[in-house]
């Protein structure tokens, strides 16, 4: 039989940052261009996805490189639902929508054993609109 007391859940474990760019990621923020950051967030799990592709890799290489670039797309859409984005509609639309895909197919990758080509290409192909220099900027708020 089912309690109505329920007990409080155990406390996650508290994360400690690893290496320089952990311990100064703060700084990082405050100096670092947003694009340059979501650039490198990026580049960061688009190279987990490919080490997770290569023929050596372990098993828990596949679910790790999903993982990661889920949470990158997942910080992508918070990001572009706050109200103090600045992308036109139409492109929030469309970011949106390619969100909803990586979500999809991530969960085709891993449940169909399909290969990680088509993640891996959309996230050069949005790294490449996001590299430093590129001259796509957001609307003005």
């Amino acid at each position: 039989m089912l309690s109505v007391i329920q007990e409080a859940p155990s406390p996650a474990p508290v994360m400690r940052p690893r290496g320089i760019a952990a311990a100064y990621s703060s700084v990082i923020r405050g100096t670092e261009d947003p694009r340059e950051i979501e650039y490198r967030v990026l580049a960061r799990a688009t190279a987990l996805l490919e080490s997770a592709s290569l023929p050596t890799a372990g098993p828990a290489d596949l679910p790790t490189a999903i993982h990661e670039n889920r949470m990158v797309w997942t910080a992508f859409v918070a990001d572009l639902a706050a109200p103090e984005n600045g992308w036109e509609v139409a492109v929030k639309a469309r970011l949106l929508s390619l969100a909803r895909w990586i979500f999809a197919e991530s969960d085709r990758v891993v449940r169909e054993n399909k290969p990680l080509h088509a993640l891996i290409d959309v996230n050069r192909a949005v790294m490449a609109g996001l590299k430093p220099g590129t001259t796509v900027q957001p609307e003005a708020s």
